[in-house]
């Protein structure tokens, strides 16, 4: 495959999965990967703003760091898409504590699509070579 001498500008698609492809070549731990694959079904059930508390509470301990990792992750995705909501734990949680419901909606709409990219890239990326 040829790569034209002036490339195209990325879709918000390949954009989302080269974040997550850079995220799993930092984490590679099959806890980071695990947690990923559940990551999108807690959200769902618990919220986007308790989810991020949980992550941030857990990743304290150096056998969950991973937990921390992951929401950092998915922090600095958020605010490379919202500029205006902070990558860090406390900014973020204040900004989104203060949001509108519309981007509220927006944001937590984001964080399952780049969601989606971690869960299928972070597996492969973890098993290595092959």
């Amino acid at each position: 495959m040829s790569v034209p001498a002036k490339q195209a500008a990325l879709t918000l698609e390949q954009r989302r999965a080269a974040d997550a492809w850079q995220c799993a070549q930092e984490a590679q731990s099959k806890g980071y990967v695990n947690l990923a694959k559940g990551l999108p079904a807690l959200i769902m059930n618990s919220g986007l703003l308790q989810v991020m508390a949980f992550l941030e509470e857990k990743g304290g301990s150096e056998s969950q760091k991973h937990c921390r990792v992951l929401g950092q992750h998915l922090r600095s995705w958020l605010h490379a898409r919202f500029p205006l909501v902070p990558a860090e734990f406390r900014g973020f949680m204040e900004a989104m504590m203060g949001a509108d419901a519309a981007t509220f909606r927006e944001v937590t709409a984001e964080a399952f699509a780049w969601l989606r990219w971690v869960r299928q890239i972070a597996p492969v990326v973890a098993k290595g070579p092959g």
